[in-house]
């Protein structure tokens, strides 16, 4: 039987317990995993660059708006000097929100009606 990695409860509780989940939502937890890395200088960085993600989805964007397309695009927009921290943040958040299920909870399946 393969052992699954044991996951904080943390990333779970940051989740709503209903209505969609936020940028914001799954943002937080991100930064609040490299706090607990005691990656303090990257989560400053990583903060400022995911408000300006948010600031360009829209401030009450789900999830599911950010998308590889759409992640693209806003690091577009970024001036050149930028782009190379927004790549390594967009490849980190997307890492994280994979590993830690946000992209699985917020697509949901069977609801009830």
């Amino acid at each position: 039987m393969q052992h699954l990695p044991d996951f904080p409860d943390a990333h779970a509780g940051a989740r709503p317990a209903q209505g969609p989940i936020l940028l914001t939502h799954a943002g937080e937890g991100f930064l609040q995993e490299l706090t607990a890395r005691a990656q303090t200088p990257k989560c400053t960085r990583f903060r400022y660059l995911l408000t300006s993600l948010a600031g360009y989805l829209g401030p009450d964007a789900p999830l599911l708006a950010y998308t590889k397309l759409t992640g693209e695009a806003w690091r577009n927009t970024l001036h050149a000097a930028e782009q190379h921290d927004a790549q390594k943040f967009l490849d980190e958040f997307r890492e994280y929100l994979r590993t830690f299920g946000w992209f699985d909870a917020a697509r949901p399946v069977n609801q009830f009606d």
